[in-house]
């Protein structure tokens, strides 16, 4: 069999946008011939990133729903039936042989669509609380991949593939070779090593938690890199020109997360799903702090499934200002802990994930 025609829709953050990306890399690398049209949320940052990837999109004027009861809800439901108006003329001109969605506003439309032209269609589910546009798909779609257990709370158990997440292709290869590492972040290799990562777009209560110890940072000893993210980035470098710690270094953006990876001994993170299962792949002991703002408070029920396996610690938003740095500089000194911690994660790693879900794809074009 070959594919010709895919559709993928879905992003909004890096937690869908690489995983989206994963899939469509491993389809062409099967069917180099297949063309691949990405759909995204007009004004998000699948606009950027697909196209930087080498793929086509198309944005929909599609935005959330409103938390807060205000004449926004208006906006919404014109903006919702120009963007499945706007699906069903992609559908059509298109004609893709399967419809894949990720997450993320924009899949709603562009997938029901695409049921409602009778073309197969597959959603893939990063999170261990499903999100409301793969909830009200999974009764239309034909398979549902996850990544967690117990799914069938949200979803048809006959339809339920499980995966694991797709994760950044290059993450594995320079794990056990940190020489290439320790020249990129001008490092000896005699130091222990603290990432802080943020998400794609940062996080405002970790950063804020790292300027308040900054004291505590420059008596550990420690080697701390700190991905800021881009929205703060440059206020930071403001507010540190003269006191920035010399073991500390900040970043807006670490393009080579492998290289990052390969020199940390201990990562704190959010809890989003992606990270996470990088983090299970590369197997680092990890501090996750879940990021309050999410819905349903599903990095939570993320992070949860990590402790409850002794794989992760979790912080709450709250508590990180006075404990963070207390739980790492520990944690970085306690090779035991760290080891057992390494071990459980790996066990929870889907390297094949990508795979798994393009095999599903291709079942379901078969049929």
């Amino acid at each position: 069999m070959s594919i010709k025609k895919v559709i993928l829709s879905g992003g909004g953050t890096g937690g869908h946008i690489f995983p989206a990306l994963s899939i469509a890399n491993e389809i062409r690398k099967r069917y180099p011939d297949a063309e691949i049209l990405f759909v995204g949320a007009l004004g998000r940052m699948e606009m950027e990133k697909i196209p930087a990837a080498g793929y086509k999109i198309i944005g929909l004027p599609v935005m959330g729903f409103p938390r807060k009861p205000s004449l926004k809800i208006f906006t919404f439901f014109k903006r919702l039936l120009q963007s499945a108006s706007m699906a069903n003329k992609i559908v059509k001109d298109f004609k893709p042989e399967i419809a894949i969605g990720v997450g993320g506003y924009a899949s709603g439309p562009l997938l029901r669509a695409a049921s409602k032209s009778k073309i197969p269609t597959l959603i893939q589910e990063q999170n261990s609380y499903a999100g409301i546009t793969n909830k009200l798909l999974s009764k239309k779609v034909k398979t549902i991949c996850v990544a967690y257990d117990n799914m069938e709370r949200f979803f048809p158990a006959k339809k339920i593939v499980f995966t694991g997440n797709p994760v950044r292709e290059n993450l594995t290869t320079k794990l056990n070779d940190k020489t290439e590492a320790l020249e990129y972040f001008g490092l000896s290799g005699n130091e222990r090593v603290v990432l802080i990562i943020g998400g794609s777009l940062g996080a405002r209560s970790i950063n804020n938690a790292v300027m308040k110890n900054l004291d505590a940072i420059a008596k550990s000893g420690v080697q701390v890199i700190w991905q800021t993210g881009a929205i703060y980035f440059e206020n930071i470098q403001n507010e540190l020109k003269n006191k920035k710690p010399a073991n500390l270094q900040i970043h807006q953006f670490l393009s080579r997360m492998e290289l990052a990876y390969s020199i940390a001994d201990v990562v704190i993170s959010r809890a989003g799903a992606g990270t996470i299962s990088e983090l299970c792949l590369v197997g680092k002991p990890a501090i996750l702090v879940p990021s309050p703002n999410v819905s349903e408070d599903h990095q939570t029920k993320n992070a949860m499934a990590l402790v409850e396996k002794d794989a992760a610690v979790m912080l709450t938003d709250k508590e990180i200002d006075a404990k963070l740095f207390q739980t790492a500089f520990e944690m970085v000194e306690n090779n035991e802990l760290c080891q057992l911690m390494a071990t459980n994660i790996k066990t929870l790693a889907k390297p094949e994930a990508t795979k798994t879900i393009v095999d599903e794809v291709e079942k379901l074009i078969k049929q």
